[in-house]
């Protein structure tokens, strides 16, 4: 294992929570667009974790695959979803992607270890 990824949650969300102290309105929309953005429509909420952990990948944000690694497991994504997601991302990211992709099924795997 490289990185503790659920405890990488558990310590970013007392950091963001700082920055929502701080930044409430910039925050509150924020949360507003995840909200909007997430949300079932034609796409599954399920289907909409995997492409942004496949983002996450593609942008190398450690904790944006902790967060949508949990959010995928919470959506019941499985193990073989997130791989043909870590395929796309390989795909589009190159090289830096499959780094992350690696990291990315780590992530998924402690989550749903935790069950």
């Amino acid at each position: 294992m490289n990185k503790d990824w659920p405890q990488m949650t558990r310590d970013l969300s007392g950091a963001i929570k700082e920055v929502r102290l701080g930044a409430p309105e910039v925050m509150k929309a924020f949360s507003a667009m995840a909200s909007a953005a997430t949300s079932e429509g034609t796409l599954d909420t399920r289907t909409k974790e995997l492409i942004a952990l496949a983002i996450a990948v593609a942008i190398r944000c450690d904790g944006c695959v902790a967060f949508h690694a949990k959010a995928a497991v919470e959506q019941g994504a499985s193990r073989q979803e997130v791989m043909e997601t870590m395929g796309m991302a390989l795909y589009m990211g190159a090289g830096p992607s499959l780094m992350y992709a690696a990291q990315a099924v780590e992530a998924y795997d402690q989550f749903a270890a935790q069950g």
